[in-house]
């Protein structure tokens, strides 16, 4: 047998198999190699275990009495709490269109009957190990207040999301957390389009009085997934991203800021309690530092410095 990567002890795989030689076969191999077995003889205690026990991967019979592997997989990734978790379909039928099924269902992997156990072990040390390795990045993400979200890019479905990134979706869409907001959804998609004709996409920016949610897209999982980084800023945080980036002192950055947004000199020199004389000095030596002479060239390089901030 050949030598397999070093594992925690805490690996769990579930069987699911409604033929007891199976199970004895594939129990003795797996516990032999120091993973956790627990088995499933049927679809619906299938479901169950995996909910209550949320197994490393399940190792699950395509053709069963009642529900079969297929339907078993399917309510598998419709749930939140399980979808995150590798199933190796087992079958006999190795017709094209029942292995198409397998991975339609959201199946990772499958092995033929007879079972090999040789074959079983490494295809389940690799998924274990990919799974362990997806765990911990989004657990470091969490560890350090990421705000993370991975949207399957077939149908949408939001995937997973760190603790920060629930919360805001909340604040700012007002969703549940199994939800993708529609107008997050337009723009990834939007997104999408953009990195298959290799093109950068924009950043999504969503306004709530002085307070802004910035969406930026990342790359592509090998899970068919994108992941979005979400990231909550202020008046004063964008200021000083601005500062950092050109230069330039606080006034400045502060008329910088608001001729982002679109404001005129005179809605400046209230905000700021200046004269707009005033604020059009600042702003000429704002361009000067920029290297511009348009105040739709500096709000330009100003929006991309604090989206990428």
């Amino acid at each position: 047998m050949p030598d397999l990567p070093e594992r925690d002890i805490s690996d769990i795989v579930l069987i699911v198999d409604d033929i007891p030689e199976n199970l004895s076969l594939l129990h003795d191999a797996l516990d032999e190699s120091g993973y956790t077995v627990l088995v499933a003889t049927n679809g619906e205690s299938a479901l169950q275990r995996a909910r209550q026990s949320l197994p490393d991967v399940i190792l699950l019979d395509a053709v069963m009495p009642g529900m079969d592997g297929f339907e078993v997989a399917r309510r598998l990734k419709a749930d939140f709490a399980t979808h995150h978790i590798p199933i190796v379909f087992m079958t006999g039928l190795t017709e094209t269109e029942h292995v198409v099924a397998a991975f339609a269902a959201g199946g990772a992997d499958y092995v033929t009957k007879p079972i090999r156990p040789a074959e079983v072990l490494a295809r389940i040390s690799a998924h274990v190990q990919n799974a362990r390795q997806m765990r911990q990045a989004r657990t470091a993400l969490d560890a350090f207040g990421q705000a993370t979200i991975a949207v399957r890019a077939a149908d949408g479905k939001l995937v997973w999301q760190t603790a920060l990134a629930r919360k805001l979706l909340h604040d700012y869409f007002g969703t549940g957390e199994k939800e993708t907001p529609p107008r997050l959804l337009e723009w990834i998609a939007q997104a999408i389009a953009c990195r298959r004709e290799n093109r950068e996409p924009n950043a999504l920016l969503v306004a709530e009085g002085s307070r802004r949610l910035l969406a930026t897209f990342h790359d592509q999982t090998g899970d068919e997934e994108w992941l979005v980084v979400l990231r909550e800023e202020n008046d004063a945080s964008a200021i000083e991203s601005l500062i950092a980036a050109f230069r330039l002192t606080q006034r400045e950055a502060e008329v910088l800021y608001w001729v982002s947004l679109g404001k005129t000199n005179k809605d400046i020199g209230d905000i700021l309690g200046s004269s707009p004389r005033t604020v059009n000095k600042h702003l000429e030596h704002v361009f000067e530092k920029l290297g511009v002479e348009t105040r739709t060239a500096a709000a330009n390089l100003a929006m991309s410095k604090m989206r990428g901030a």
